[in-house]
């Protein structure tokens, strides 16, 4: 394949923004000329999102008791709470499909909590995305009794339900997670069914099984190969991937910066050399602390293991200033199509760290309070009045996104779907 040039960023957003003739119609098809409209956004094109972990409990009904989650998550009686704050914000939303706990019994997936869950997004217009259909983390301990081509069926026969089932709610999927390391996985204890396979039959055959598998199951769907390991080494996957024919609708970066923000020129560089690929770009698992940092000298995260983590003034701070930084740097490359921040709250974060946006009591961080300033406020059109000209056209400029056109009772849908587009037209109705 021949890689294309990277995308130059633009710190004004200019890609993100349409500058449109909207011309309004009445019921009958006639301009309204000379009339007063408003004009409101309703949703970004760009995907703002977070893991919608903490709200299973409240979508499945479920008000107290212990939490059940492989990473645990807020107490059941905060969802509410919760739920109004990530949805002020938030407008994607990735559940988790970690095998070892959605099926820790073979035959017995989690299946219905979690499509009660997805449903509960999808109804307040929130997309949905499930993370991940294979990975060897998290694998089940079922799996590991199975000879390898045994574990190669069962993995598919895993897929196809997933995907089948939550088809129409979940048509977005990290199909394969962390390829580059998966072969390569040690556990102390016992070797993993998915790290045995991928060894076996090699990292592109074992992403081909999960993409293909998961493609043919719904054709429509969305698929991301996602990975933390931002080397080199992913890029050869990528292109070893790519090279082999099999069709990938994105590529995951994930960044858990506990180490500190990287910064604008270091993330950008990174983006850039994933951008040659010409796919769209997932910032599928971003998170900045608000307390103190993790010593530098630690290689794998999950080696650092203190026996409380807090979130400190100082440390809210810095982390609000860090995520303005972060989303504007992010959103000025054109190739960027998601950012996933990875937890609304401290409770259950990843290693324990401070990594939330909400504290544990519920109360917002700044971090929350800035982010949600830059998604609803500066990157945001609020209801605005227009009047129409003699042939019925208002000048509109706006993030791209959903936007309502309402008159005199009567409404239309606008879409703005791309920077470049200049001119529109609704028809109202009642």
């Amino acid at each position: 394949m021949t890689p294309s040039a990277p995308s130059p960023v633009d710190p004004s957003l200019a890609h993100r923004v349409a500058h449109a003739t909207v011309t309004v119609r009445g019921a009958d098809g006639a301009p309204l000329a000379d009339t007063e409209v408003t004009v409101a956004q309703v949703g970004h094109r760009f995907a703002f999102g977070n893991i919608g972990f903490d709200l299973i409990p409240l979508a499945n009904g479920e008000t107290s008791g212990p939490v059940e989650s492989v990473f645990g998550g807020a107490a059941p009686d905060q969802g509410e709470h919760l739920a109004a704050l990530w949805l002020d914000v938030f407008t994607t939303a990735t559940l988790p499909f970690y095998w070892a706990g959605f099926e820790p019994q073979r035959g017995r997936p989690d299946t219905e909590r979690l499509l009660r869950t997805a449903r509960w997004f999808q109804e307040r217009g929130v997309t949905v995305k499930g993370h991940p259909l294979a990975w060897h983390t998290l694998a089940p301990d079922w799996l590991r009794e199975l000879p390898t081509a045994e574990v190669a069926e069962v993995l598919r026969a895993r897929i196809r339900r997933e995907v089948g089932d939550f088809a129409g709610v979940i048509d977005t999927w990290d199909a394969i997670n962390e390829v580059v390391i998966m072969p390569d996985f040690v556990n102390e204890e016992h070797e993993n069914a998915i790290t045995r396979l991928c060894r076996e039959q090699g990292r592109v055959p074992t992403v081909r099984l999960a993409f293909e598998e998961a493609r043919a199951t719904n054709p429509s769907a969305t698929l991301l190969l996602n990975d933390f390991d931002l080397s080199a080494d992913y890029e050869r996957l990528v292109e070893a991937v790519l090279e082999a024919g099999i069709q990938v609708d994105a590529l995951g970066l994930q960044t858990h910066m506990h180490q500190g923000y990287w910064g604008e020129e270091k993330m950008l560089a990174m983006v850039d050399r994933f951008a040659r690929f010409g796919l769209p770009l997932h910032l599928t698992e971003t998170t900045l602390l608000s307390g103190d940092l993790m010593p530098p000298e630690i290689v794998d995260l999950n080696d650092y293991q203190v026996p409380s983590w807090p979130s400190t003034p100082a440390g809210e701070e810095r982390q609000a200033e860090e995520i303005v930084r972060h989303y504007r740097s992010l959103l000025s490359h054109p190739s960027v199509q998601a950012i996933t921040y990875w937890g609304l709250t401290d409770d259950g974060a990843w290693l324990g760290a401070p990594a939330g946006l909400v504290r544990r009591d519920g109360s917002p961080k700044p971090a929350y309070e800035a982010l949600r300033r830059l998604v609803k406020e500066e990157w945001w059109l609020p209801a605005t009045t227009l009047r129409t000209d003699a042939e019925g056209r208002v000048r509109v400029s706006g993030f791209l996104g959903d936007y309502s056109v309402a008159a005199d009772g009567a409404a239309a849908d606008l879409a703005l779907d791309a920077a470049g587009q200049s001119s529109a037209e609704v028809r109202l109705r009642r």
